[in-house]
């Protein structure tokens, strides 16, 4: 990115277009050099742009110091920069900074309009799903983007279809992908190119497509540069000398618990008692590192998708399948390579003994969470062979089951302890799709439960990932690639508060512990508790902020290196390398340390570098994933709709209200004719609703947060757009 030139600096700030006469919309860039001064000199702000995607005038830069954000007014605040941008504000009208040196970056007062100055890097991919529109008499289309935070795009007539001029009707539904190339400061229109047709908008396929092309999903196949990086000769089989420098765990009642859908193995596990009533634990995860040496091919296009994604009906790997899915997938019965952590633990779960190493495994048996949950639930069954999955005949099914119970009251000390240490929880609801086979539409959908044999798992990966944390950064201080959680903002924690103080809801924030304690100590004992509960979950986690990877040697303080909400000091990814890179980098940096790997040839700017991508992808790919969901469940509600549902009052505005739709855990926001609204500083609305005789009275309707109201979901006009329509109150309630 160069800044444009186009005005000399003398002309800064003034309305003069270097087109002729056309008059700019948006001021020219600073040039780099008046940023950096400006940047020492706190007169100007960088970070990253956020706009509010239901209100696209309004956007949004963290202040310096993180505790607030700075708001910027308008399309023609944010010149021309897009959601996610990297960018740089001017605090006061440049003139001014000229001027005064009292706009020091702390002093901000609210009215001060603020102004995107500088791009420094272009986060946003620039492509954007829309549809076209017809000019007359214009050599060029319109594209007006599904996405309102994107600017309309002029695209050339010659990229659009042949028959678009003549019959432009024919395209009215039909989705498009377009690139922005270029967004000139005397217009309001981007200019672009057609990328390609996706096809029927409101259709699964042609819309997930148009997703992963707008957040930079690389779904491509992988190239022969790539493939030819894999093993050749198949079925492929450990090699003796590879035997040779491994602990081998062949023998030993070790398995997976995962979802019944799961074709990617990374972690299985291993319990068993020993004579003085201790218990040998073992996390055992897929050896990715073997397979994907460092700076081929392969690690190359790895490092650069960063972590698979998961969609509704499909997950886009990071990793070629024939590894994903079968030689680093710990699949049962086969021998795999794995790095394992071996502990011997109390059955109160205190760590007496640490081992790391390269190991080779043969899982017995591949469980579904179901499969373990059933174990956990009936602890004296003898469950029989047509209840399970194939069992290694080496280990009786009985075996696996007192495995599972063990690991089960080890995790359940695990958990309890981790929480009196002030660890937090926030669970979601989170909605998942059961699908026909045949067209991948969606059938049904139900609120995934999260139960004790997911509790489980978690568990030990926390423990894995907490030791190889210590482990790493014991050995690699400049070099460790970890995981922090900032804490929430600040501000928005203390207005948090004080809505919970007029709610009259007695909750402390003051830390992450205090937090989920207070989350936890029921709101009333009616059916509804849960409910209250999840939307104040929601609403504590609007201040919450991303976790993220860094490299220890960029950030200094090692105090900043906490993760808030698990309350460690020190946390990482380790257990899930088919998966995510980052763990790919913490296994080399492991396997390093402990002499059996190559020595890291990495710098600490590399592997900074690196984080920050993976946080990057990791945030888009969260995104990715969310729209995938929204997008089945628009489906589901055209097909199966309208639907019926309590939902709660999540928050009240003006001129609407937010609910959280409980029978499915989607949040909708609620339009409505005010007849008074937000007395004092609660905030309340009242709707009137004309009574079924003409004679009574109007029914009121009070809507505040924790209000039960019934709602329906129904489709819109629009492909897969739904609203939720408010019931009306039944007389007798009122």
């Amino acid at each position: 990115f160069s800044a444009s030139s186009a005005n000399s600096p003398a002309d800064k700030g003034k309305n003069k277009g270097g087109r002729g006469s056309k008059k700019q919309v948006f001021d020219a860039y600073m040039t780099s050099e008046e940023v950096s001064h400006g940047l020492k000199r706190g007169e100007l702000i960088q970070g990253q742009l956020r706009i509010n995607p239901k209100k696209y005038n309004e956007a949004f830069v963290p202040s310096p110091d993180d505790t607030r954000d700075i708001f910027l007014d308008g399309i023609v605040a944010r010149n021309r920069a897009l959601n996610g941008d990297i960018v740089v504000v001017q605090v006061l009208p440049r003139d001014m900074c000229i001027t005064t040196k009292v706009c020091k970056v702390q002093l901000i007062p609210v009215n001060i309009s603020l102004d995107v100055v500088y791009i420094v890097e272009k986060k946003h991919s620039r492509a954007a799903t829309g549809f076209l529109k017809h000019l007359p008499d214009k050599p060029f289309a319109l594209f007006s983007p599904v996405d309102h935070r994107v600017p309309r795009i002029n695209v050339p007539l010659a990229d659009c279809p042949e028959d678009f001029s003549s019959r432009p009707g024919d395209y009215n539904n039909i989705l498009f992908i377009c690139r922005i190339t270029d967004w000139a400061a005397d217009s309001n229109f981007a200019e672009g190119r057609l990328a390609k047709s996706l096809g029927q908008a409101g259709e699964i396929e042609p819309e997930t497509e148009g997703i992963l092309i707008e957040y930079e999903v690389d779904f491509s196949e992988f190239s022969d540069e790539v493939l030819d990086c894999l093993p050749k000769n198949l079925p492929w089989t450990i090699p003796p000398e590879e035997m040779r420098k491994r602990r081998d765990l062949r023998n030993e009642c070790i398995f997976t618990i995962d979802p019944a859908t799961a074709r990617d193995l990374d972690d299985a596990l291993s319990c068993k008692q020993l004579p003085d009533g201790n218990f040998e634990v073992g996390v055992h995860i897929a050896d990715v590192s073997y397979f994907v040496e460092e700076g081929n091919s392969l690690d190359v296009i790895a490092s650069q998708r960063a972590t698979s994604v998961y969609l509704v009906q499909k997950v886009i790997p990071m990793l070629p399948r024939l590894l994903c899915e079968e030689l680093c997938s710990l699949n049962p019965l086969v021998d795999r390579l794995t790095f394992s952590v071996i502990w011997t633990l109390t059955p109160e779960g205190k760590i007496l003994n640490e081992w790391f190493g390269r190991s080779i495994i043969r899982s017995c048996v591949k469980l579904s969470y179901d499969h373990a949950q059933s174990m956990i639930e009936a602890p004296e069954k003898m469950f029989s062979a047509e209840e399970l999955p194939p069992v290694d005949p080496m280990h009786p099914i009985d075996e696996v089951h007192q495995a599972v119970l063990n690991l089960h009251a080890i995790a359940k000390n695990l958990r309890a302890q981790r929480f009196l240490g002030g660890a937090l929880r926030l669970d979601q609801l989170k909605l998942s799709f059961t699908l026909d086979k045949e067209t991948m539409m969606p059938q049904g959908c139900y609120i995934y439960q999260y139960r004790d044999s997911n509790k489980l798992v978690e568990e030990f990966m926390l423990l894995a990932n907490i030791a190889t944390a210590n482990h790493i950064y014991r050995k690699f201080p400049e070099l460790a690639l970890l995981r922090r959680h900032p804490p929430p903002k600040a501000k928005m924690m203390d207005e948090l508060q004080e809505l919970c103080d007029q709610l009259g809801i007695k909750i402390d924030l003051s830390s992450a512990g205090l937090l989920h304690k207070s989350l936890n100590t029921a709101f009333g004992d009616d059916e509804y508790t849960s409910a209250r509960k999840e939307v104040l979950t929601h609403m504590c986690s609007r201040p919450m902020q991303m976790a993220l990877y860094f490299c220890t040697g960029v950030v200094k303080e090692e105090q900043n290196f906490k993760h808030y909400a698990l309350n460690v000091p020190l946390y990482t990814h380790f257990t899930s390398p088919i998966r995510r890179y980052a763990d790919i980098i913490v296994h080399r940096l492991l396997a390093s340390s402990l002499k059996c790997g190559p020595r890291i040839s990495l710098s600490t700017e590399e592997v900074e570098k690196q984080a920050s991508h993976c946080n990057d992808k990791k945030a888009l790919s969260k995104r990715v994933q969310e729209l995938s969901s929204e997008l089945f469940f628009g489906v589901f509600v055209k097909e199966s709709g309208p639907l019926d549902s309590e939902a709660m009052v999540m928050g009240v505005l003006d001129q609407s209200f937010d609910v959280l739709v409980l029978r499915y855990g989607v949040q909708k926001r609620i339009y409505c004719k005010v007849s008074s609204n937000n007395v004092g500083k609660k905030s309340e609305l009242t709707l009137l609703w004309t009574a079924e005789a003409p004679e009574d009275p109007p029914v009121e309707q009070v809507i505040s947060v924790f209000t039960l109201v019934e709602v329906q979901l129904k489709s819109d006009d629009a492909p897969l757009k739904y609203s939720a329509v408010l019931k009306r109150p039944e007389d007798s309630a009122s």
